[in-house]
């Protein structure tokens, strides 16, 4: 590395046209070898996985979904006829959650989990990590791509790596005063969880532990500036929301600068991006304001590669020219997922859009709240238990339950029935949080 602001500045800072290019030569030997090596692909495509197959020319295949996969792998386990390498070539093994149905197992090849690697230092490069840094890293090391895979990113920095994982969050605070500790990753819930203990066991505040650098992921909510610099507030650190990926795909493509809180796609080198029209699935130009779906086809991967992979993220792209960081990737913010979207009377709401509103009212509530679902709706109304600020006094909560229903309405269009509960309430975790409970 001759640029100290890029992890990678060769590609980081091509241009549009030279990215294309790029793009181009690394389709026509993925292609190739798709073609030759999965048997899944060719079976769903066919005579259409042939060399005359542009990037441009994907837009009239078939997507894939994380069922299709699902279900390949029930026939073919564990792996599923989708994997494109030997099996002796698998290298390391992580699995999905299986909240319902079978878990997805997830194989990498040992060239697999050095782009995987390289990728997310770019990433965590981007958000301000350096070799400098000692960094603890405060995600599930069991099979999940969050532990090991995000550990071995940080560690492609050249930073410090403490592997400490889930749990033990009040050791957590003696390790981190004791080892000069300067950045943390974990998800964006957990410093709540945190915060509580550094006040109430040790009589500290936040900001005595010295933490420059929150590297954050897995939980939405995070271009939110009034979240942000709450956050920034109490614990003086920087907050960057570090690795935006999927486990399917590539664990970090999109993390944020210094420059900006929006993310910037950071692996066109390696996964091709597409934007499609949720209502008519057609592609969309990636253009500065332009919203969709995004669906990823890898460019480079060997174990289990995807075309036309349905993230069922929604993204919204915010700028397509050369950022004050000098990447020249496009930046973009997550508007929710498809899958956790739920419709209220005919208005399709995102749990991120109430997360916005509750995070911006932190004179009033905590930012803490679960969206309560009965049955499989629609709704009549979005029905929420939001924690009140501390202090906030009872003799208020109604007036300020008034004011939360109307921002809820006016910002995302439907009406909403908020229960408030004592600051504090809410459990806080020390893994992903979810913001809709199903009851």
């Amino acid at each position: 590395m001759t640029d100290n602001s890029h992890f990678h500045p060769d590609v980081e800072t091509l241009s549009e046209t030279d990215m294309a290019a790029l793009q181009a030569r690394k389709w026509e030997r993925q292609r190739a070898y798709m073609a030759s090596a999965s048997a899944f692909y060719g079976r769903k495509l066919g005579s259409a996985l042939n060399e005359s197959l542009t990037l441009d020319g994907l837009q009239d295949l078939p997507l894939t979904d994380k069922e299709e996969l699902r279900a390949s792998q029930e026939d073919d386990y564990p792996f599923g006829d989708y994997i494109a390498c030997r099996p002796e070539g698998v290298v390391r093994i992580h699995r999905t959650s299986g909240t319902t149905g079978r878990a997805l197992i997830l194989a990498n090849s040992a060239n697999d989990a050095h782009i995987i690697a390289q990728q997310g230092a770019r990433g965590m490069w981007a958000s301000g990590l350096r070799p400098s840094d000692r960094v603890v890293h405060c995600l599930n090391y069991q099979m999940w791509t969050g532990g090991v895979t995000d550990h071995l990113t940080l560690e492609a920095t050249g930073a410090t790596v403490l592997p400490y994982g889930v749990g033990g969050a009040s050791k957590l605070i003696e390790v981190i005063r004791d080892l000069g500790i300067t950045a943390i990753s974990c998800t964006p819930s957990y410093p709540a969880l945190l915060e509580r203990i550094v006040r109430d066991e040790y009589g500290l505040t936040p900001r005595d532990l010295g933490l420059r650098l929150a590297l954050f992921g897995g939980e939405a909510g995070l271009d939110n500036l009034g979240f942000r610099k709450a956050m920034e507030d109490v614990w003086g650190f920087g907050v960057r929301n570090a690795n935006f990926g999927l486990s399917e795909v590539m664990s970090t493509m999109g993390s944020q600068c210094e420059h900006t809180t929006d993310l910037h796609f950071l692996s066109s080198d390696v996964v091709f991006a597409e934007l499609l029209d949720p209502a008519s699935g057609q592609r969309l130009k990636i253009a500065e304001g332009v919203s969709g779906e995004l669906v990823c086809t890898h460019l480079e991967k060997e174990c289990q590669p995807l075309i036309r992979y349905r993230t069922r993220d929604v993204i919204t792209v915010t700028g397509t020219g050369p950022c004050s960081c000098g990447r020249t990737s496009f930046r973009f913010r997550v508007s929710g997922r498809t899958d956790d979207m739920f419709n209220v009377r005919g208005v399709n709401v995102f749990p991120s859009a109430i997360h916005k509103v509750i995070a911006a009212a932190g004179d009033m509530a905590s930012g803490h709240f679960r969206i309560m679902l009965a049955g499989p709706g629609p709704y009549d109304r979005i029905a929420i238990k939001a924690e009140a600020a501390a202090g906030l006094a009872s003799e208020d909560w109604a007036s300020v339950t008034a004011e939360l229903e109307k921002r809820v309405r006016d910002t995302v269009g439907a009406s909403a029935t908020i229960e408030m509960v004592p600051f504090e309430s809410l459990p806080r975790t020390d893994g992903k949080t979810s913001l809709v409970e199903r009851i």
